[in-house]
């Protein structure tokens, strides 16, 4: 049953996409293009992705002694809480909500506040697809009001929760003063995106890397916000991403020729804006954009913008801006590049551009990421995990291994 209702609520998402997209750029400023692709064609394709896994999830025997049986057993958690945010919610609310149902639990999920109606539509669409009332909640509201009361409820067994660093600890908090309901936190990163000199097609490593950062705005949990870049190739490089990024038309992000759309908020725009005063009092170089674009639409538009000569722990290489701000820095060595792309407290994800085997697999053993890219740079689809280490989080969307957040192991010792 539970495998025809997500395979029917992935159906109806698919039959509502163009609605459910517009929804959602209404509440966001994701270019359209972008929106389509990434919340409902993404969060349909989740959906169907755990309705055929859920019947390959079962327990196991264990190899006692004669004489007894052991047997593993795997059941619901019981009541799971998510908290989504704002960048793409219906995307990271099904990377949430597909596992969790799939398992058999019931779902209270708390949208951002200022991104609430795709994830609002898909309730509906829920109860449509033949999900039991009460399975599926979706409760809006402030974090400090809403969020705070199902981290604090002790009737929530797990919570999951994908935002900021500041957000995750005060979880974390609810949790210890509640009933120690476990949680998993997704919580950003400061991504190096590393080109070497030997890299097969730097141009096609330049446009990939601009949109690494670029597009929604740089408001992306895994993007490449820090540019390292070899010495030997350093200028010729940054020119490159420069005349990508010159190219991309930042504006409505309903009109169908737009790259890249709005920043969410009027404060999350004055933040970046602030990075670029930052960084010009840490003595680093605006070699594109930098202002804000003001716009006959309305809404929070802001230039893509490369800063150069950024220090590895000035506050432009240490501090997440989610915003379309890319920080350059140079290194000589591949010992150089992988200590700089280790001096953060994130760990989330990380590109390498190399024409050599050997120094993919090298770099790949020595960044500490969640995710590392190779000769690309984002696009990983549901069969493998995502998820950060450090201060980037723990526990993992997608794959099989998200079940596991979702799931309680039970044994039962038998004596023969």
């Amino acid at each position: 049953m539970r495998k025809k209702v997500l395979i029917k609520l992935a159906d109806l998402i698919e039959q509502h996409a163009l609605e459910l997209a517009v929804l959602g750029v209404r509440d966001n400023g994701t270019e359209f293009n972008m929106a389509l692709k990434a919340e409902p064609g993404s969060a349909a394709g989740t959906f169907r992705y755990y309705a055929e896994a859920l019947d390959k999830v079962y327990g196991e025997i264990a190899p006692t002694d004669a004489g007894s049986l052991g047997l593993i057993y795997r059941e619901p958690v019981g009541v799971v809480g998510a908290i989504v945010p704002w960048n793409f919610p219906m995307m990271i609310g099904a990377w949430k909500l597909a596992p969790a149902l799939a398992m058999g639990n019931s779902v209270v999920l708390k949208p951002a506040e200022t991104a609430s109606l795709t994830l609002l539509r898909l309730a509906e669409l829920a109860s449509e697809a033949g999900l039991p009332d009460g399975v599926l909640n979706v409760v809006t509201g402030s974090g400090a009001t809403t969020g705070e009361a199902l981290a604090l409820s002790m009737d929530v067994d797990v919570l999951v929760f994908t935002g900021s660093g500041g957000v995750g600890r005060r979880l974390l908090e609810y949790a210890a003063r509640s009933n120690l309901k476990r949680v998993y936190l997704e919580l950003g990163g400061k991504s190096p995106n590393i080109v070497f000199a030997d890299a097969e097609d730097l141009d096609a490593a330049a446009q990939v890397s601009a949109m690494g950062i670029f597009r929604n705005s740089g408001q992306v949990c895994v993007a490449g916000s820090r540019l390292l870049v070899q010495d030997s190739i350093h200028d010729d490089f940054v020119d490159m991403v420069a005349n990508h990024a010159r190219r991309l038309h930042v504006g409505d992000p309903l009109d169908l020729k737009t790259h890249v759309g709005a920043v969410n908020s009027l404060r999350q725009l004055e933040g970046n804006l602030g990075f670029i005063e930052s960084a010009q009092k840490e003595g680093n170089t605006i070699v594109l954009g930098g202002k804000r674009i003001l716009a006959e639409t309305g809404g929070y538009y802001m230039e893509p913008t490369i800063v150069t000569d950024v220090g590895r722990f000035d506050r432009l290489a240490q501090q997440e801006v989610f915003g379309p701000v890319l920080a350059v820095m140079k290194f000589t060595t591949e010992e150089e590049a992988l200590s700089i792309a280790n001096a953060t407290d994130y760990g989330l994800a990380a590109g390498v551009w190399t024409a050599n085997l050997g120094r993919a697999h090298r770099m790949i053993s020595g960044i500490r990421a969640g995710v590392v890219h190779v000769n690309t740079y984002g696009g990983a689809d549901n069969t493998v995990p995502l998820g950060g280490v450090k201060q980037s989080g723990n526990g993992h969307d997608k794959s099989m291994h998200a079940l596991d957040k979702y799931t309680d192991l039970k044994t039962a010792w038998i004596k023969l």
